[in-house]
């Protein structure tokens, strides 16, 4: 017997590693216990796993199977409204400039601190709903929406909470370095930020990352240091937001430090890439945050050249407004250079790597069975097919949880 037995599938596409994509056509996927127990042909894979004995059979044919997506670098956990800000940008106004009028982060932050912690779990609980149905399976998500011990704690009881109650895998991430609170100095909120909210968030053990914003008029790398010197101290592991603005030496700091990734990357050198590469961190590159801002896109072309494992990330948050692993892929491949199988792996086995996932974005024997079925053959009209979700059915170990692109009732789950 078995849970689910996919078949027929025009193909199966997965990564034996960071490089090397793997195709089956005619493929088929047998699951067992939440887990793979087998990829290959449909004759080979059901002559072991036969239909009638599996729990549900998906007729997969016309359709491609993928790896669930793995998002690893969201603010999804927020409140209040920040379209006005989209149309701001359209008039001519700068990040910078919407924030010194008193938008951007320190607007959300405003939402967040006056909203409840059922009202957050609410907000996070919608945002997973869409995500799931785009296809992202694991998905990283930061606090730094309330830049105060209390409601940085809160923001992870919401995580954890929300979390507990939705079929997708979350990761959750310590960010009260994500900006300096009005009328405070920077050195005077780092101290806070190393003596009291990391300490707090450690003994609540929600968090598995502690990132930080390192960028010109937020946080200096040797304050930034402090941050991650201090989260590694108390369990946590380092993550920075590097380069996004400028070339402030972000991306050396996560080198230094062992970061698991470093994230943004526009204005990152060659000297960088070859640092994070030497240290075994991740790149994560943001294409919807540069399409958001008119900016220039990260070079993923100098990544790559280097041997580098280029993941990709939505950054989904209120500047940044995309649920869509699919449309980060469609935005590397346009205006970043990345091919569909690149994309792919990006959003998939590298971008497990930036969030210290092993076994997640991959589709091998006794591994989660984590999937997506394709409304089309091939995985290429992930990126090709924009503007839609070609996404159609979403498999969470081992369950169904998106059918025909709607997510499924939790009562229809269990």
């Amino acid at each position: 017997m078995t849970d689910l037995l996919l078949t027929n599938a025009a193909e199966v596409v997965t990564y034996a590693d960071h490089e090397r994509l793997e195709r089956t056509e005619d493929a088929a996927v047998a699951v067992d216990g939440g887990r793979i127990a087998a990829v290959g042909p449909t004759e080979e894979v059901t002559a072991e796993f036969p239909e009638d004995g599996a729990d549900e059979v998906l007729d997969c044919s016309e359709r491609a199977v993928a790896p669930g997506f793995v998002d690893p670098h969201t603010h999804a956990l927020f409140a209040g409204d920040r379209s006005d800000e989209f149309e701001a940008k359209l008039r001519g106004k700068t990040y910078q400039e919407i924030l010194a009028d008193g938008g951007g982060i320190l607007r959300t932050v405003d939402a967040v601190r006056e909203s409840s912690t059922d009202e957050l779990v609410g907000n996070l609980a919608e945002q997973f709903d869409a995500m799931l149905a785009h296809g992202t399976t694991t998905v990283e998500v930061k606090s730094g929406y309330g830049l105060d011990t209390e409601t940085e704690r809160r923001m992870l009881e919401a995580i954890d909470r929300a979390a507990a109650a939705h079929p997708i895998r979350v990761v959750p991430t310590f960010m009260g370095a994500h900006a300096v609170p009005r009328g405070r100095d920077a050195d005077d909120y780092v101290e806070e930020v190393v003596t009291e909210q990391i300490p707090a968030v450690a003994e609540q053990g929600i968090a598995e990352f502690c990132d930080v914003f390192c960028e010109e008029g937020v946080l200096d790398v040797e304050q930034s240091r402090r941050v991650l010197e201090a989260g590694r101290e108390h369990g946590l592991k380092p993550k920075v937001h590097a380069e996004e603005l400028s070339h402030l030496g972000g991306t050396a700091l996560a080198a230094e430090v062992g970061a698991t990734s470093a994230d943004h990357l526009l204005y990152a050198t060659g000297d960088d890439i070859d640092a994070l590469v030497d240290a075994g961190t991740t790149p994560v590159l943001l294409p919807g945050t540069a399409f958001g801002l008119g900016a220039e896109y990260a070079d993923a072309e100098a990544f790559l050249d280097r041997g580098a494992p280029v993941a990709l990330a939505t950054d989904f948050n209120p500047n940044c407004y995309s649920q869509s692993m699919p449309f980060a892929m469609t935005l590397g491949c346009v205006e970043m250079g990345l091919t569909p199988a690149q994309a792919l792996g990006a959003a998939t086995t590298n971008a497990a790597r930036a969030v210290d996932r092993p076994d997640a974005g991959r589709l091998e024997l006794g591994g989660p069975a984590d999937l997506v079925v394709l409304d089309a053959p091939s995985h290429v009209y992930l990126p090709y097919n924009f503007g839609v979700n070609a996404v159609d059915t979403v498999v969470v170990g081992g369950q169904t949880v998106v059918r025909g692109g709607t997510v499924l009732d939790r009562e229809v789950v269990a």
